[in-house]
């Protein structure tokens, strides 16, 4: 795995994508009559691939510095996903919509079991929410 930290520099690049694909979302949505707004990043969440293999900077206390951001700031610190999967005797309270299959990030059957902190060291966490700057609560 590499160590370091990438810049707010690859923000950009998420956003050169949406403006590049938003004709394309627009198309599709006004051809189905869907009343979606192609470019608005809270109406249309776009995900980057989401690779659990690929290798991704790990994320120090230095990152956080540099980025302008907390841990804190991440819906994971306050949020949480109750599923009840199917065939399961009980629900599950999950740290993270993007994790729901990673039994590490499942912290309980309730959201009282699920109120603690959670480890930030999946490779989606530095991917997606530290590094691409998303958010799944906009």
């Amino acid at each position: 795995m590499a160590f370091g930290c990438i810049s707010p520099g690859a923000r950009p690049l998420a956003q050169a994508i949406r403006r590049s694909s938003a004709p394309i979302f627009a198309a599709l949505f006004a051809a189905n009559g869907i009343p979606v707004a192609a470019t608005d990043p809270v109406a249309l969440m776009l995900f980057p691939e989401m690779d659990a293999n690929a290798d991704v900077p790990e994320i120090t206390t230095a990152c956080w510095g540099i980025l302008g951001k907390s841990p804190d700031s991440l819906m994971c610190a306050s949020a949480r996903m109750v599923v009840k999967r199917k065939g399961a005797a009980r629900p599950a309270a999950l740290a993270c919509t993007l994790l729901a299959h990673d039994p590490q990030f499942e912290l309980g059957a309730s959201l009282a079991e699920a109120s603690r902190p959670v480890a930030l060291n999946h490779p989606h966490c530095a991917k997606f929410c530290v590094l691409g700057g998303a958010a799944c609560s906009r």
